[in-house]
């Protein structure tokens, strides 16, 4: 008998609302805004797109250092993470969310400026939409990414969230 592989999730409270945690046996693969009761069937659909399987699993224990982590980060005392992560997107996809990695803490780029650092400078509609689909929002910093004007646009989470999130980054 084949042991089944497990994805585990879990469920912690921010002051951006709940996010649920998805992690693979070899490190976090998701953040999802929203309860896990909520959020659970659309984590479903993504792993089934992503021809991922495996039995889902609520594991705190599997979470423990993200999550302190994520307190830190939220408490203002940490700038960048260092757990396990696993990229799951398309080639492109992954080479915008790396790139968006190499964004201080507290500063912002525009979408133009990703597609040059990236060396795809015509290719700035194409890092939006990599941006919008990225599964891990906060730990890969897509909210760091600004209009070219300056303006705050698109962010899966929620602009309020998003706002959120670069005040708290300029205040620490």
């Amino acid at each position: 008998m084949v042991n089944k592989p497990y994805v585990f999730v879990e469920e912690m409270e921010t002051p951006v609302g709940p996010l649920t945690l998805v992690s693979l046996e070899n490190g976090l693969c998701k953040i999802d805004f929203g309860k896990l009761d909520v959020t659970l069937p659309r984590i479903q659909g993504w792993l089934t797109k992503n021809r991922i399987q495996g039995e889902i699993k609520l594991d705190q224990k599997v979470h423990e250092e993200i999550i302190h982590q994520l307190q830190d980060y939220f408490n203002g005392k940490r700038q960048s993470f260092d757990f396990p992560v696993v990229y799951i997107g398309t080639p492109f996809q992954i080479k915008v969310w790396k790139s968006l990695q190499s964004i201080p803490f507290g500063k912002t780029k525009s979408y133009k400026e990703i597609a040059s650092i990236i060396g795809n400078p015509k290719a700035v509609r194409a890092i939006g939409s990599a941006n919008n689909k990225n599964p891990i929002p906060i730990i890969v910093p897509c909210h760091r990414v600004i209009g070219t004007n300056g303006l705050l646009v698109g962010y899966a989470g929620g602009l309020d969230k998003k706002e959120f999130l670069l005040k708290l980054e300029k205040s620490v």
